[in-house]
This record gives structure tokens, C-alpha cells and sequence, in this order.
């Protein structure tokens, strides 16, 4: 079986037995105050690449944008769907990312690794001088743009990675990461029935693990959004659009588990969530690339997107999203995902 090409790093495959592997072997060059690995924080120096199709790389898309560091870090977006090479920037006029010039994303990896042998994969941060990746590893990224860059945070930004909440955020996500966000791929890659009903099994059980978790607290640590928030969510604006039909996540809709379908519309009615999601970008990823599980490669017109924007009634636990600060300004032009696509 193919291996799922929007994996975060690596290359992905299913061992015996038919259970889905996540390689999770990254680029774990971190850019730091400090600049310990050669990479120092600097404004305009470093661009992200993105697509928001991408589960992993939404994730960072949040991030920058509730810190306010769309002036010190710049964004390119790959388009939905790519080839067997490379996530490619076929949404910008000429096929070209207009800083980096270059066609693929897999040329700023060959740029510092001739001989890269894995996948090429989103998010990525590009060092722009040089032209050469510095990081694929999707999870620190995020989190380094939580605490390295704090000196170009916005005022009023959140804290997303809050240093006395640190080791419950790591462990609850964690269990986020092996349980959710890949339990879903382990689900939809799995390559026997025996394999499918043990990780459908074992992502159901974490999802109302995490309904339990939710029903007594706004936001899964402390009383503020945090990184583990921007993690499940992801997933979750997926769910009913992709992993229920398309990986056969099908116990149930996230529309009928309703406290965390009422948790996924409070984050996507906060600024910095709803705002990032292209809901039509999503389903022609995961339905046209993975060709192995959908060979028509017809993307479904469904489901019907404007209940998101329902009332939740989640004030009702507490809680304030940004804390002691502020919902992040309009998104910037060039970034805005059409507000059609919701009605």
C-alpha cells in the first residue's frame, strides 16, 4: 500500500500484520533565540511553507497567526493537491513561490540535501537567504514559535505553551498525537481487517476518553487555549469532511458526539481557528491524492459546512481563550480563506 503523502515527516508505510508505521524521523534543526543551531530568530529571514490541507501544517498556520508573527515570518502556501515528488506552490502565478522561486518544496530540501532520501512534507521552514530547508519537525515548530520567538509576539498574544502547564500539555498531547491525529491515519492506511478494527477500536476509545475530558472544561489544560487545543482541532475540523468516510472513521459523525462537536465549533468560531480552515482544499487532498483508497478520485460534495457556525454554549464552563490577552487581528490579505466556502 501507498503511504499517506501528507505524512509530517518521512516516509510512512504499513508493517506486517497491516498496521499503519508513522515515520517519524524529522529534520530536527531548530531555529532559537539563541541560535545554537546556527539558525538564530530573525525577522524576515525564515518562511513557512504551508498547505492547508494539511493537518500538521494548519497547526502552524494557528500558531503564527494567534501570536501576530505574520510580520516576521513569512508564508507560502502549497497547493491541495502534488505529485509524487514534492508539494508543489501551484496556487501562486506561475507555479512559483514569489520569495523562494522556486517550483517545489523539494528544492529547498535538495538545496541542503542533495540526497534526501524521505518524503517531502508541510510544514516546513525555509531559511530564505540560502534557499535550504532548516526543519520539517512539525511539532517543535510550533512550539519554538511559542517560546524562541517570543521577543516578535504580537501584543496581546496568547500563551499557548505556558511554562507551568508545560508537562500537562506534553502529556495530554501526547496522547492526542498517538491516539487522534495519527489514530485516524492508522485507521485509514491500515492493511487488514484485523488491523483496521484494532485502530478503530483504539481511536474510538481515545476520542471518548477526550469527550470525558471536555465535558467539565472548556479547553483540555488550564482555562486558556493552548498548544493541545490547536492540536486535536485540526483533526477534528477534518473529521466529517475526510476521516469518517474516506479513512472509516464511521462509528459516529463528530455532529453526534456532541461535546466534542460543540468543543470543534467554540475553537472554530475563536479568531485564529475557523479562519484557517479551507474545507475545500481539505477534501480534494484526501481524495484526490490518496488514489489507492479513493481510485475515482471524485471528491464528495458534502457534507453541508454552515452548522459549524452554530451556537456551541460552551461559556458556560469558563474559561478565557486568550487568557490575560487578545483575539488576534483580521486576517491579512493574501491569507484569507474565502468566506464562501462556509455557506
Amino acid at each position: 500500500m501507498a503511504s499517506p503523502s501528507d505524512a509530517p515527516a518521512g516516509a510512512s508505510y504499513v508493517a506486517t500484520g497491516g498496521e499503519f508505521t508513522r515515520d517519524t524521523d524529522y529534520i530536527t534543526t531548530r531555529i532559537t533565540a539563541d541560535g545554537r543551531d546556527g539558525y538564530p530568530v530573525e525577522a524576515g529571514r525564515y518562511r513557512l511553507i504551508v498547505a492547508r490541507a494539511c493537518p500538521w501544517a494548519n497547526r502552524a498556520i494557528i500558531v503564527r497567526r494567534l501570536l501576530g508573527l505574520e510580520d516576521v515570518l513569512s508564508i507560502g502556501f502549497c497547493g491541495p493537491t502534488h505529485d509524487q515528488r514534492s508539494w508543489t506552490f501551484d496556487l501562486d502565478p506561475g507555479g512559483v513561490d514569489p520569495v523562494l522561486g522556486i517550483p517545489r518544496l523539494r528544492d529547498a530540501y535538495l538545496k541542503r540535501f542533495p540526497d534526501y532520501p524521505k518524503g517531502i512534507t508541510v510544514p516546513a521552514i525555509v531559511d530564505v537567504p540560502t534557499g535550504q530547508v532548516v526543519t520539517n519537525d512539525f511539532a517543535q515548530i510550533t512550539l519554538d514559535l511559542s517560546t524562541q520567538w517570543s521577543a516578535h509576539h504580537r501584543p496581546g498574544a496568547p500563551q499557548l505553551y505556558p511554562e507551568p502547564l508545560r508537562a500537562e500539555i506534553d502529556e495530554v498531547a501526547k496522547r492526542i498525537y498517538t491516539e487522534v491525529n495519527n489514530g485516524v491515519y492508522r485507521c485509514g492506511f491500515a492493511g487488514s481487517q484485523a488491523a483496521y478494527e484494532a485502530a478503530f477500536d483504539r481511536l474510538f476509545t481515545a476520542l471518548d476518553s477526550v469527550s470525558e475530558r471536555l465535558s467539565t472544561q472548556r479547553y483540555l489544560v488550564g482555562d486558556t487555549i493552548t498548544e493541545a487545543d490547536v492540536r486535536l482541532f485540526t483533526t477534528l475540523a477534518r473529521f466529517d469532511p475526510v476521516y469518517h468516510g474516506h479513512f472509516k472513521c464511521n462509528r459516529q459523525k463528530l455532529a453526534e458526539m456532541p461535546v466534542l462537536w460543540a468543543y470543534a465549533r467554540d475553537l472554530f468560531q475563536t479568531p485564529g481557528f475557523g479562519d484557517t480552515v479551507d474545507f475545500e482544499q481539505i477534501k480534494a487532498h484526501y481524495y484526490i491524492v490518496h488514489s489507492d483508497i479513493n481510485p475515482s478520485q471524485i471528491v464528495p460534495k458534502g457534507p453541508d459546512l454552515a452548522n459549524w457556525l452554530t451556537p456551541h454554549g460552551r461559556e458556560v464552563l469558563g474559561g478565557r481563550p486568550f487568557g490575560d490577552g487578545t483575539p488576534p487581528g483580521p486576517t491579512r490579505e493574501g491569507e484569507r480563506v474565502p468566506a464562501e466556502l462556509l455557506r
